[in-house]
């Protein structure tokens, strides 16, 4: 199992790029840049890529709403193309609040939006060109794209029938607030096995999780309670949380000492999980940049050995 990190885009590119040249010396093997209202994470990860020589760059995920297949298909290929080939493309389809409450676009058949949206999108990558028309998209073009392999498309996909699509015709999905008992019951055999019925390889599953190596169990949940309370409020999340039976988002964060959080890591790997992306976050008041240190310092310390 492949061990990065989830991180937040810094407003300036520089300090960015800093942070990934940073998390790349520290021996992870990938950084996951969520895009939100910041900066455009693919951009900045275009620009760590000529800062690093081997590190994995992820987007986790972008929003699909905001770019047409025909752009994001462009600047995915362009960014994989200046990384050398190390881009995991991380879309989704966002949330129904952030679609429609702050973009005023329908939210209204998000996953047919989604299937529609990722036939255009991989078959440009894959070959160029596409003609396409469905219920949202009418696409008929041909691209002078960079020659360079396309990179895996990894979909956010929680419900039964985004996985199902995400077996068929993606190269995986990246989760969030979403525990054991869930991937093992829920996640990963829907998405295995639709992958099996499209005749597709093993889908990729990247699990993302908030995690602090602490001897104070129950401060570090008190605080995680405080930093991810949000989450536990969006209706897809909130879901991933009632199946894994828990109350909110601080019971499904990895806290505890370094074998505890060694031990939840391991059984991630062996339901399967291929990439686990540590949100590390403050066990005390503020930054606490020496906790997070510690907790970066131990996961850098599992790589290659899970």
């Amino acid at each position: 199992m492949r061990i990065g990190l989830f991180m937040f885009p810094s407003r300036d590119p520089k300090v960015m790029v800093e942070r990934i040249v940073q998390v790349e010396r520290e021996g992870f093997e990938a950084v996951w840049l969520a895009q939100v209202m910041g900066p455009d994470s693919l951009a900045l990860l275009a620009l760590a890529g000529q800062a690093t020589q081997k590190i994995g760059l992820g987007t986790a995920v972008v929003p699909v709403y905001l770019r047409h297949p025909i752009f994001m298909a462009q600047q995915a290929a362009t960014v994989n193309a200046a990384v050398g080939g190390r881009l995991s493309l991380g879309i989704g389809p966002s949330h129904r609040v952030t679609v429609e409450d702050m973009w005023g676009f329908s939210y209204a058949r998000a996953a047919h939006y989604m299937r529609e949206y990722l036939v255009v999108l991989r078959t440009l990558l894959e070959k160029g060109s596409v003609q396409f028309q469905g219920d949202f998209f009418k696409v008929n073009v041909t691209l002078q794209l960079p020659q360079v392999p396309m990179p895996p498309i990894i979909v956010s996909a929680l419900g039964p029938i985004m996985l199902k699509m995400a077996g068929e015709l993606a190269d995986g999905t990246v989760t969030w607030m979403t525990g054991p008992k869930a991937l093992e019951g829920h996640v990963l055999p829907r998405i295995r096995e639709a992958a099996r019925r499209a005749g597709r390889p093993e889908p990729c599953v990247v699990v993302g999780l908030p995690v602090a190596v602490t001897a104070n169990k129950e401060r570090a949940r008190a605080r995680a309670a405080q930093i991810f309370q949000f989450y536990g409020q969006l209706p897809s999340y909130r879901r991933m949380l009632d199946l894994e039976g828990v109350q909110g988002p601080q019971e499904i964060a990895v806290v505890g000492m370094e074998e505890e959080v060694e031990a939840a890591l391991r059984h991630l790997a062996s339901l399967g999980v291929t990439d686990f992306i540590a949100s590390v976050f403050p066990e005390g008041d503020g930054s606490d940049e020496e906790s997070m240190n510690r907790t970066r310092t131990f996961l850098a310390s599992l790589v290659g050995k899970i």
